[in-house]
């Protein structure tokens, strides 16, 4: 690994392997390659094993694609446009818990669909098909175009592709494509109570 990714305790190599890059192919991904990350998604952790997330996706060159760039903002939509797919990650806000019958808030489903989107980067990375996780999406356009109900939070973007040559970036993000460091491990936890400071 790099010296900005040398961990301070013991982890597996994936973690440390997975990052996001911007610079992509614009290779066809087939099916079966994104069905397994959205495979290791759906084995997540969630509160009352309720599962609230959920993936719209769409494929370069597919009839949906041009919609999926436009729901991206113009800075992501430089880069993405050269992935492989797009998804919109939802989360379902209400849930039935076990012995009720009337749908409840679900106050932990932004929580657990994050688990879901941490396993599918991760798996991601194991099959060399890099995710990057984007918040630079229009949220109301994307509840419109992709006729998301109200019960339904969009929680952001995912770009998936096959990395490429960081040379078709703009100047700016070619100095910002590599993996980036992490704040150190001290300034993250705290034993006891809060004692942090940023």
């Amino acid at each position: 690994m790099s010296e900005i990714r040398t961990p301070e305790h013991p982890v597996d190599s994936l973690f440390l392997k997975r990052w996001s890059p911007r610079a992509f192919t614009g290779e066809a991904i087939d099916d079966a390659t994104l069905l397994t990350l959205f495979e290791a998604a759906r084995w997540a952790p969630s509160a009352y094993n309720a599962q609230p997330w959920r993936f719209i996706y769409s494929k370069n060159g597919s009839e949906s694609w041009p919609q999926f760039l436009e729901i991206l903002f113009e800075f992501n939509r430089s880069w993405a446009r050269n992935a492989s797919a797009l998804v919109i990650v939802l989360s379902k806000t209400s849930f039935i818990p076990p012995g009720k019958t009337e749908p409840q808030p679900f106050p932990s489903h932004s929580f657990d669909t994050g688990a879901a989107w941490a396993s599918l980067a991760l798996q991601a990375t194991l099959s060399g098909w890099p995710a990057h996780g984007i918040g630079g999406i229009d949220k109301d356009k994307a509840r419109t175009l992709l006729a998301i109900p109200d019960d339904y939070a969009i929680e952001e973007g995912i770009v998936v592709g096959k990395q490429g040559d960081k040379s078709g970036l703009s100047e700016s993000l070619r100095e910002r494509e590599t993996p980036s460091a992490r704040k150190p491990l001290a300034s993250l936890i705290a034993e006891g109570r809060f004692t942090f400071t940023d």
